[in-house]
């Protein structure tokens, strides 16, 4: 990734004293369900709203048709954004679940079902998990054209740790199934 925080400059916790690595990261946003764009917005809102995630750049927002969904599945809004963080991988997960929760996301046992609001963190940092409740770099990302094509247009020469560059990634998947939507325009605080 381009411009990404040197992993040994820290930011002190001016209260405790604390000293907490600054890491880039990357969250994919999607919604297939109600009023698309406003949730995308609010979702994009609430990210900037988080203590200690500071929000660098958001992309355009795509038009995509719903992948592996249920039958009848709408079809996606879908943006990505970029930030700086000092907060924990966990932490970060947590919250994207409360921002989910806040667009009243339901959860099911049916997969890719349609939502209100998906928020994925896609990468933080370096940082590498394989546990049920956070998963990094995102186990699909490497195969998705709705976060590899707007991650390019932020950041053409970034890399997806254990992927490779996205640009490469990029060429193996279907981007005709995207559209970039001009007429919507995402605002960042």
């Amino acid at each position: 990734m381009t411009e990404t925080p040197n992993p040994n400059i820290v930011d002190a916790d001016s209260l405790t004293g604390e000293m907490h690595p600054i890491r880039r990261i990357v969250v994919a946003l999607g919604s297939n369900l109600g009023d698309r764009f406003a949730s995308l917005q609010g979702g994009l809102d609430a990210l900037a709203d988080t203590p200690d995630v500071f929000l660098t750049d958001v992309s355009g927002v795509y038009e995509t048709e719903a992948v592996d969904a249920p039958e009848g599945s709408g079809p996606f809004l879908n943006a990505v954004v970029l930030a700086d963080t000092t907060l924990p991988a966990a932490r970060l997960m947590e919250r994207a679940l409360a921002i989910e929760d806040a667009f009243d996301r339901e959860r099911s046992d049916i997969r890719n079902a349609p939502r209100t609001l998906d928020v994925d963190l896609i990468v933080v940092g370096d940082r590498r998990s394989d546990e049920d409740f956070l998963r990094l770099p995102h186990p699909r990302a490497h195969e998705r054209a709705f976060v590899l094509q707007p991650w390019f247009e932020l950041e053409p020469d970034a890399v997806l740790p254990g992927h490779g560059p996205i640009s490469e990634l990029l060429e193996k998947v279907d981007t005709s199934i995207l559209k970039r939507r001009e007429d919507l325009v995402l605002e960042s605080q």
